[in-house]
């Protein structure tokens, strides 16, 4: 008798808190996507980035590809200064629902902190932003390619 009560007692908690994650919060929607193109299989990204490379002294600004996951667009541009990345901006995060706005929106401060340091887009992932943080990889080294870093 006893195990059932806890048996119970674990499974209504974990429906609240499945319930809850469900509805989520309703931050405020990220930033708009700049124009894109068809580049293919899972991404599109902007036909051109603007900037100077030269070998390491890349300068300019560059968009890596929007990837697409699971819970939507993921899309960065990364700010260069002779072949240093100076600034890391997240054009597009997921937004399939709430909780998919306020995992990216608690991720992405942390992900560009890791990418400045890195100076690459070898990063660590944030715990339960897996999403998140594989599309931002993924468009982060699109970005860092098209630098010629």
């Amino acid at each position: 008798m006893r195990a059932r009560i806890i048996a119970g007692g674990v499974v209504s908690s974990i429906a609240v808190l499945v319930i809850g994650w469900q509805l989520g919060g309703q931050p405020a929607v990220t930033a708009p996507a700049q124009q894109s193109t068809t580049s293919g299989a899972g991404t599109t990204g902007s036909s051109t980035g603007t900037g100077t490379t030269g070998g390491s002294s890349a300068t300019g600004t560059f968009t890596g590809d929007t990837t697409q996951t699971r819970y939507g667009p993921v899309q960065v541009q990364i700010t260069v200064a002779n072949g240093t990345i100076t600034d890391v901006t997240a054009l597009q995060l997921t937004n399939s629902d709430g909780r998919s706005v306020q995992i990216s929106q608690q991720a992405a401060p942390i992900l560009r902190q890791e990418a400045l340091q890195a100076q690459s887009a070898q990063i660590q992932s944030v715990s339960g932003a897996t999403f998140t943080s594989e599309g931002y990889t993924t468009s982060l080294q699109s970005a860092i390619d098209k630098a010629g870093l």
